[in-house]
């Protein structure tokens, strides 16, 4: 089994206050959770209405190579979504037997 374990930090570009921040990483949590196999939350900055931390994570069966594809695939889709863009990522790849 293979952990994958991905944390963002997001500059968000439109909010004027913590509602509409909480609005915006509302939005995007779910989206990411409509399309990919991942559990995820807002991590960290909570009370910074421009910042957000994301942190996502989930399991595979396979090899890890799997994993970075995933990671691709849901930077993507933050920067696809036009409301913020990714000021740091770290990703961590845990292996169990």
């Amino acid at each position: 089994m293979v952990v994958g374990v991905l944390r963002l930090e997001l500059q968000l570009y439109s909010p004027g206050n913590l509602k509409e921040k909480r609005a915006i990483v509302k939005s995007l949590l779910g989206r990411c959770r409509e399309r990919f196999p991942v559990s995820c939350a807002e991590t960290g900055h909570h009370e910074t209405w421009q910042r957000a931390e994301l942190g996502f994570s989930f399991v595979l069966s396979s090899p890890a190579a799997g994993m970075d594809a995933m990671f691709e695939k849901i930077e993507a889709e933050i920067l696809r979504s036009g409301v913020a863009e990714i000021c740091d990522s770290s990703r961590e790849i845990l292996h169990y037997s």
